[in-house]
């Protein structure tokens, strides 16, 4: 019973995340798809003055498309979630670079702004919220231990990007235009379907075999424990009622788990999480324009831009790294307040900022905790409900997140417009983070860690979250030896009878012999025969 070999009837073990070999090659398509889900509606944003020229619209008109594009990243969650749970990450991949190869195509033939907020917007968005959403499960699968590093590195992907595609979709603009230009980038997107390919399930050989090992494994842990008689005997009774518990129906894996809102730490993340976008793409939004009211140039106001994203590629592997440590790993809901905390009150220091020097050193201090703040979120994510429950979690989080990034940067907009000074904007947006961060560091001391001290250690699972099989297997388990040992009381209580009985004609039979041969040899011959006769039964019945 000591092996866990599914030969000789035990489970196997649960797949391991390999943390390297292939994973290396899952994170490199997690970085990809990464650069393009978030970098790509900004990369956009080169084409929209061609586009007002040829549609005849406004610059908030076409704002729209990248607005579309965010909405279907961020709002989709649960759809995606949905799809993940029940198809896998790898169909699901596959269909959305499709659909987002598909959407910028057909968004080259277009001819008014309706159908470019359809194809560029809705099939677009929709197409890589089916492929972020899934590559950061994916990552989670494959890695445990340098998880830290590997969630670093995928986000690092989004600065990358975003620094490569700007530029490219200018070059592109300027030979082919736009619609020539929407097309090429299309090509581009089918790379998620490569990416998606490379998404191999780590589990896919161990599933026939945990099949197999649970009818076995059952099987085996019906039996009462006793001689190798005994179980030679009683295998038939005990396969048969394994098989009376096997056809108990089992609980179905679920779509979407909404028993993640039970978890405190998932409620205190969401929570914090939705305060802090509130206020985390506002400065970055509204730095552009701010440089420009304070008579920086344009080309320099732009560049503000280039320095938050070069600091922000090292910024999120580095962080990463720091997060992996070990004395820092069991704390990194305390690292990620510490990096809220440090964007929140950048953004307080930097908004009486009135040159170009003080812009410069606040890109510099936004792009650090920015990119801290990147590569921490998913992390402590998936720190809080683990790898099992992680895709309906991040699916639940990014819908709420939708309402903030609808209600955020609109209203710092409609702020600037009724106020026109961004030095209230940006107190505002620091104070928000600030309020998250603080949220976030208060609430899981004092209703976490302080819960954990006063709670009993919970027992150990061969497995991180719940529904696993293996689970359901020994449930199972623990239910037959239940109906088992009620089955067998009436049998022991016969035992019990006819020992008791037997005992007590070979006590009679002992006096009798004792008073000097009272009883003639054929009766005790008979006797002697009647109390082998009760030995024997003792012993089928025994058995």
């Amino acid at each position: 019973m000591g092996r866990a070999d599914p030969e000789e009837g035990q489970l196997p073990a649960p797949v391991k995340p390999p943390d390297g070999g292939w994973g290396w090659i899952v994170l490199f398509g997690c970085f990809v798809i990464t650069g393009f889900s978030y970098a790509f509606p900004k990369a956009v944003s080169v084409y929209f003055k061609e586009l007002m020229k040829d549609f005849h619209v406004g610059y908030s008109d076409t704002a729209w498309i990248s607005s579309i594009m965010l909405a279907m990243l961020y709002g989709t969650g649960p759809v995606c979630s949905i799809m993940v749970n029940q198809f896998g990450c790898r169909p699901v991949m596959l269909i959305g670079g499709l659909l987002a190869s598909s959407g910028m195509i057909l968004a080259s033939f277009t001819t008014n702004i309706i159908e470019l907020y359809l194809t560029a917007g809705v099939l677009t968005g929709l197409g890589m919220a089916l492929n972020f959403q899934p590559s950061l499960i994916m990552l989670g699968t494959y890695f445990d231990k340098r998880r830290p590093l590997a969630n670093g590195l995928a986000a690092a992907g989004s600065p990358v990007f975003l620094s490569s595609l700007s530029p490219l979709g200018q070059v592109l603009l300027e030979k082919f235009g736009w619609r020539g230009g929407f097309l090429i980038m299309g090509g581009l997107l089918l790379n998620c379907c490569t990416c998606g390919a490379v998404m191999r399930p780590l589990d896919m050989g161990m599933k026939r075999k945990m099949e197999k090992a649970q009818d076995k494994y059952e099987a085996k842990e019906m039996l009462p424990i006793g001689g190798k008689s005994e179980e030679g005997i009683s295998t038939t009774d005990g396969t048969k009622k394994a098989k009376k518990v096997k056809k108990q129906p089992r609980k179905g894996k679920k779509l979407l788990d909404f028993s993640i809102f039970s978890n405190r730490g998932f409620i205190i993340y969401t929570i914090s999480k939705f305060i802090l976008v509130l206020g985390l793409f506002v400065p970055p939004i509204l730095l552009v324009n701010y440089a420009k009211d304070t008579g920086v140039p344009d080309t320099e106001a732009a560049f503000l831009l280039s320095i938050i994203g070069f600091i922000d590629i090292f910024a999120r592997p580095a962080c990463g790294m720091v997060a992996g440590l070990k004395w820092v790993r069991p704390h990194v809901s305390y690292l990620f307040s510490f990096a809220m905390l440090f964007n929140g009150l950048t953004d307080i220091c930097s908004a009486r900022a009135s040159n170009y020097t003080g812009l410069v050193i606040f890109c510099v201090f936004f792009g650090i905790s920015y990119g801290m703040v990147g590569a921490l979120q998913f992390e402590v994510l998936m720190a809080i409900v683990g790898s099992q429950k992680f895709s309906s979690a991040i699916g639940l989080v990014l819908l709420i997140e939708a309402f903030a990034v609808l209600i955020g940067p609109p209203s710092a907009g409609r702020l600037v417009d009724a106020l026109k000074n961004y030095e209230v904007i940006f107190y505002l947006a620091g104070s928000e983070v600030v309020l998250s961060a603080l949220f976030l560091a208060m609430a899981t001391y004092c209703c976490l860690n302080r819960g954990k001290k006063k709670e009993p250690p919970p027992e150990k699972n061969l497995s991180t979250g719940g529904g696993s099989d293996t689970e359901e297997a020994e449930s199972d388990v623990q239910e037959a030896e239940e109906h088992s040992s009620d089955n067998h009381q009436p049998a022991h209580s016969t035992d019990n009878a006819v020992v008791a009985a037997s005992e007590e004609a070979n006590h009679v039979a002992e006096e009798q012999s004792g008073e000097g041969g009272g009883c003639p040899e054929g009766d005790g011959e008979v006797l002697a025969r009647d109390g082998c006769n009760a030995d024997q039964t003792v012993e089928r019945d025994s058995f």
